[in-house]
């Protein structure tokens, strides 16, 4: 298995942005001296209460300034609000900056309101997203000017100064559970995976034919199908679930929209479990309804919070029911003090990743 720090970069009163980065990279340069494989960031825009994360390349270069290990990236760049021409010179540079470390999630965006600013339709973001793989191998191919003509992108006679260190270009993800852009990572060497409120008994059929798909399609490496939920480890369990179970229920209130004036939370709440219920996905939108519940989510292992042993045996269970072999750990949630957080990270590092290290979900 493999193992990365995930962070939205919550919103962390009273800590100011800057501050907020600063702890960032301590907790970053922590993982990288424990041998993490990864860490990766989201791109939220316009919501300072939730994610002060709206730029992933500025988290690739300052987190590559203070690690020497591990691979960075962003999960992902929102592709449909990028021209895809400024797009992959930026990928170029960070790689280069990164000494070859970078990781590159593409994503086509599920948030409406963050299209809407930009001037950009959120109903046809996935073409664009899914046409950006060809883009980029055409853009760092061996001719050079290269122009482009996609369905959506075009371009003419392009000169790209500075190329990826890693050739053709750093490994590609692309977070799905949808089945066509699923097909998509097969046969384009995509590696994926999916988040929390996506339950793990339905994931596993769709990612088994993904890997099936996968291997016709002639890849001779294993895909990574990564899987993304709070953790928090202590050295005993009922220390953990103290401290952490009932801020793991609350890590992803920012997911709900800003409240309407006299609009309760439970509205909030089903408004975003109707968008899931729209999207065809009921069992989501089960999970949606139930994240804020501690019992729900800990009885249902929806969090991973424990003692070392406790989540390495979770986890590992978690790994074969779902079937991924990546697993992003989402370690600074809610009000966690720093302490803790930074003592998870250790505990994971120094016990967990180790008991998991040769194990292989498929």
């Amino acid at each position: 298995m493999k193992f990365a720090h995930f962070s939205h970069v919550w919103n962390k009163p009273p800590l100011t942005p800057h501050q907020r980065y600063e702890q960032l990279w301590r907790e970053l340069q922590l993982c990288d001296e424990l041998d993490y494989d990864y860490a990766f960031c989201v791109e939220h825009h316009f919501r300072p209460d939730e994610s002060l994360m709206s730029s992933p390349s500025l988290f690739c270069v300052g987190a590559g300034a203070r690690t020497k290990k591990l691979r960075i990236g962003p999960m992902g760049y929102i592709v449909p609000l990028y021209h895809p021409l400024r797009l992959v010179e930026e990928i170029a540079i960070v790689d280069q900056m990164l000494g070859g470390r970078m990781e590159l999630g593409l994503v086509p965006g599920i948030t409406p309101s963050y299209f809407i600013p930009f001037g950009v339709d959120h109903a046809a973001r996935k073409s664009p997203t899914q046409e950006f793989v060809a883009y980029m191998r055409a853009a760092y191919g061996e001719k050079q000017p290269f122009s482009f003509d996609g369905e959506v992108l075009k371009t003419r006679s392009a000169m790209i100064s500075v190329q990826p260190m890693q050739k053709p270009h750093p490994e590609m993800w692309m977070q799905s559970r949808d089945p066509e852009t699923l097909d998509f990572c097969a046969k384009n060497g995509v590696n994926t995976g999916y988040f929390i409120v996506f339950p793990r008994h339905q994931a596993a059929p769709r990612y088994r034919k993904f890997i099936d798909d996968w291997q016709k399609a002639g890849w001779t490496r294993k895909p990574k199908i990564a899987y993304s939920v709070p953790i928090y480890v202590d050295e005993s369990d009922d220390a953990a679930v103290e401290k952490a179970l009932f801020r793991a229920s609350r890590a992803y209130e920012g997911f709900l929209k800003e409240p309407e004036p006299g609009e309760t939370f439970e509205q909030r709440l089903e408004i975003f479990a109707q968008f899931l219920n729209s999207r065809g996905e009921p069992g989501a939108a089960q999970i949606m309804r139930n994240i804020f519940d501690p019992d729900y989510i800990y009885k249902n292992d929806l969090v991973f919070v424990g003692s070392a042993k406790t989540v390495a045996e979770k986890l590992h269970k978690a790994a074969s029911e779902g079937l991924f072999n990546t697993f992003l750990g989402e370690f600074n949630f809610s009000d966690l003090p720093e302490e803790d957080m930074m003592r998870s990270i250790k505990l994971f590092g120094e016990k967990v990743i180790p008991a998991l290290r040769d194990f292989e979900p498929f």
